[in-house]
């Protein structure tokens, strides 16, 4: 892999190891954005992933490279905090494609893969179906929680509720504890299959109505008044 990443001027090759001992040295001491952890190196890989991202710098991601990896190891994978699986056949285009988009904060799954964990959060979510309804999140969080199911970045989530990208981290973390998720990924598909959203409308969206002394304002010729007994100015879905 190394001679992939040598041809491509934005990506540096910090450190390579053989064995499961020389990964878990280098992750704790060689600051990294991305590490590619080979599953084969252990017997147990989801164990040793727990103890790769535990020892690895902050702000470091891992992704899995693997023979294969079924239902159970992708969503094991991605609960314990990996942010992307590749099997060992993938294509040198499509590996470097992945570190790119993982050390830009998005997620790597093949189509299977995600097919599985949207399975695995829609049976969490009929067993626990009663437990949106405990839920307290604040206006910011319910904010934030919409930024993350439509694919902003923080930076963009930060624009939308005006404060700063530093913030929108600090209440990620708390919505993260809050709801039991470890990632992005998890927080929208956990949003998506709890309905957390439904109904919700974001302030932009809200429409105040302004009351005049001397009666509703006027309606033009070109945009005539709504049927009697509707409002005129209907609610905005999120």
């Amino acid at each position: 892999m190394g001679k992939i990443f040598a041809l491509e001027k934005d990506l540096e090759v910090v450190a390579q190891t053989e064995t499961l001992p020389q990964t878990l040295t280098a992750v704790s001491s060689t600051p990294a954005d991305v590490v590619l952890f080979e599953a084969g190196l252990s017997p147990n890989p989801a164990d040793s992933i727990s103890e790769v991202i535990r020892r690895a710098q902050p702000g470091t991601r891992v992704i899995v490279v693997a023979h294969r990896t079924g239902e159970e190891e992708t969503v094991d994978y991605l609960r314990r905090g990996v942010r992307g699986i590749l099997t060992r056949s993938i294509s040198p285009d499509l590996l470097v494609r992945c570190v790119r988009k993982v050390a830009a904060g998005e997620t790597w799954l093949d189509n299977q893969g995600v097919n599985w964990v949207i399975e695995a959060y829609r049976a969490q979510a009929e067993q626990g179906g009663a437990h949106k309804h405990q839920l307290r999140l604040s206006e910011k969080e319910m904010m934030i929680i919409g930024g993350v199911t439509q694919g902003l970045k923080n930076k963009d989530i930060a624009l939308e509720v005006g404060t700063t990208e530093q913030v929108v981290k600090n209440y990620l973390r708390k919505i993260y504890d809050k709801l039991g998720v470890s990632d992005r990924l998890e927080l929208a598909l956990y949003s998506m299959h709890r309905r957390l959203l439904d109904g919700y409308v974001p302030p932009s969206g809200r429409e105040i109505p302004l009351l005049g002394a001397s009666g509703p304002a006027p309606v033009s010729q070109s945009d005539p008044p709504n049927p009697p007994g509707w409002p005129d100015t209907p609610p905005k879905k999120a």
